[in-house]
């Protein structure tokens, strides 16, 4: 993401010109604009066009339009967004108020106005604008099966699935087998050379049940050096290999929580993110006074200070209820203006999927606070 212009004042009150220009940017552009901001693009509208003789020919125009975010859309096999919204700037084409909505694609300005840009939103510009992110290759397979997922610091996009079938073993001649097992790993080889930018990435995943991934990777390396595949053999290093229970995209998340492999991804937000889950999941079963999740009882702990880590998705920010987002954000800013850390989880990466299943919010703590707990209780059996 690029920003070209800002312009707040000291209320929080102003705009940015940005520039979207890869397709994670769709995805933190979606999380930027919300219902009630105000968004100035491009777009194409279809007018009516009356000819002298009366007659009317139709035809697609390009224009600026200012618009108020009434909805927005992610669409994300094709990252874009759909904004719709009402016209509230005076245009050749398009009449006050009327209804239209804007295709947002990557490479194309925006200028986004709010009443009130808050720290949440303002820190994911920052992140956005960041030149050094970067993101990994994951390969999860198994036999005949492999999906190829780059692992960005927002979220797990899929890149290719391979399925290709495999003979079973004992079945007549294993010279089918043998042959249908080349060919799956050349196809999975070939999907890592077409979406692995090995000048930008650190590692690059490997995972499955038992030896596929030994066996596929001493195939590729076998390859490399017939063929001389000199980027291959040089980033070989790069190269992780680790067990998962399946060749299925889920198995991410048992893989990003592999200690070896944590180590190698320690200063990259998806490994940061998935460790803290796993450590709150871990105290949530043997410290239970220690970790709470849901925003009652994790605004209980903020108020005592003693939140450590707080975990939160941005489902929760993209609320359409001002007054909610306002409340997720208030906690954000308590939690750090008292030391605490906050992970803020993409709905979109495994790891905060398995958050939103527990309300989208979670917190663990410095001390245990075993009254939270009783305090539910007590209230609960006042109600009866």
């Amino acid at each position: 993401m690029k920003q070209l212009r800002k312009d707040i004042d000291k209320d929080g009150r102003g705009k940015m010109v940005l520039v979207p220009d890869e397709e994670e940017d769709m995805w933190h552009a979606y999380n930027i604009i919300n219902e009630g901001d105000c968004l100035r693009t491009t777009t194409t509208r279809k007018v009516q066009q009356e000819s002298a003789t009366g007659s009317s020919t139709s035809s697609r125009v390009r224009t600026t339009i200012t618009i108020q975010v009434l909805d927005i859309h992610y669409d994300t096999s094709a990252c874009l967004l759909r904004v719709k919204g009402r016209n509230v700037e005076e245009n050749q084409y398009i009449k006050m108020g009327a209804y239209h909505t804007v295709d947002l694609e990557a490479n194309q300005k925006f200028t986004l106005f709010k009443e009130h840009w808050d720290s949440v939103t303002l820190e994911r510009v920052d992140n956005a604008c960041d030149p050094a992110r970067n993101a990994d290759l994951a390969v999860v397979m198994q036999e005949g099966l492999a999906y190829v997922c780059l692992i960005t610091s927002a979220m797990t996009i899929e890149r290719a699935k391979i399925d290709v079938n495999i003979p079973k073993k004992g079945k007549g001649d294993d010279t089918q087998r043998k042959k249908a097992i080349s060919k799956f790993f050349d196809q999975v080889m070939a999907a890592i050379m077409r979406h692995a930018n090995f000048d930008l990435m650190k590692v690059v995943l490997i995972a499955s049940p038992g030896f596929v991934k030994d066996q596929f990777f001493e195939h590729m390396m076998k390859n490399a050096a017939q063929t001389d595949n000199k980027v291959l053999l040089e980033n070989k290093g790069k190269f992780v290999l680790v067990h998962s229970s399946s060749g299925f995209k889920h198995s991410l998340r048992e893989v990003l929580e592999d200690p070896s492999l944590i180590a190698r991804l320690a200063d990259t937000k998806a490994a940061g993110e998935t460790k803290a889950l796993q450590q709150f999941m871990t105290l949530f079963g043997t410290n239970p006074d220690r970790a709470y999740y849901g925003i009652k009882h994790v605004e209980k702990a903020n108020n005592s200070q003693a939140i450590e880590t707080l975990l939160v998705s941005d489902t929760l920010f993209r609320s359409k209820d001002l007054d909610e987002r306002r409340r997720y954000i208030r906690l954000v800013d308590d939690v750090k203006d008292n030391g605490g850390d906050v992970k803020i989880f993409s709905s979109l990466h495994v790891s905060g999927e398995q958050l939103d299943q527990m309300s989208g919010v979670a917190a663990i703590l410095r001390f245990p606070m075993p009254e939270i707990e009783e305090e539910d209780q007590a209230e609960e059996s006042d109600e009866e």
